[in-house]
């Protein structure tokens, strides 16, 4: 079994049920939901080019997935989370767009967030005792020798490339794309997602994510509210 500790909406949020049509599974219950209907996309083309991010799911990676470290629980790793998450206090993401990061498109922040880049890097130094070590064959996965300087370091240190200073929030709408598709879709998800996107979004819980077996779809496990209790109580 995998864990990840990412940032999700709640399960009943308009751009939760949003995105889970438009990559065909829910995050939280883990089961299929119809693609929308879209005039110019047949309901198999979505389908084709949300395949892979319909497996993690709708999300932003704050710790990228991991292997329990043997010596650990995952009963200590949710009181742990518990607890650190009552240490942060809830802020407001910026306005989130449809951008693309590479070649897929997914949700982006339109101006920088020092908050949620604390935040990341926080998560993933708090939780790193949890991981495993890589082992030869994920270290070959990440194709070390693509990676810049710090992108590498942070893959020895800290079992991922993109995380610290190179660590980018995005919620992944999109396999990799080219040619016409990429105008396409592009057009298609921005008047899909846009009306939603004028919405306010709070981060305010930090979400466990799990896979059960290698290859399986990720599910959120549990949801950990942050802020106080007290304070959430008179909220």
């Amino acid at each position: 079994m995998r864990y990840a500790i990412s940032f999700t909406t709640p399960a009943g949020d308009p751009l939760s049920f949003a995105a889970a049509s438009w990559l065909g599974r829910s995050v939280y219950s883990g089961e299929a939901v119809e693609h929308p209907a879209i005039r110019g996309l047949g309901l198999h083309e979505i389908a084709f080019h949300t395949a892979l991010p319909r497996r993690y799911g709708f999300h932003a990676s704050l710790k990228a997935p991991f292997r329990m470290d043997p010596e650990r629980t995952e009963a200590s790793l949710l009181r742990d989370m518990m607890r650190f998450a009552g240490t942060l206090e809830p802020f407001d993401l910026p306005r989130l767009e449809v951008a693309r990061l590479g070649d897929f498109f997914g949700l982006m922040p339109t101006k920088p967030c020092p908050a949620l880049d604390y935040l990341a890097a926080a998560v993933v130094q708090e939780f790193d005792s949890y991981r495993a070590p890589l082992t030869e064959g994920e270290l070959e996965r990440m194709a070390p020798e693509r990676l810049t300087a710090p992108q590498f370091a942070n893959l020895y240190r800290w079992g991922h490339p993109y995380a610290m200073e190179e660590f980018r929030f995005h919620m992944t709408l999109t396999g990799p794309l080219g040619g016409r598709d990429v105008e396409r879709f592009g057009t298609t998800l921005n008047d899909y997602f846009g009306p939603l996107l004028c919405e306010r979004i709070i981060v305010n819980n930090l979400a466990l994510f799990f896979e059960r077996e290698p290859g399986a779809p990720f599910q959120v496990h549990s949801l950990h509210p942050m802020g106080r209790v007290s304070a959430r109580r008179t909220a």
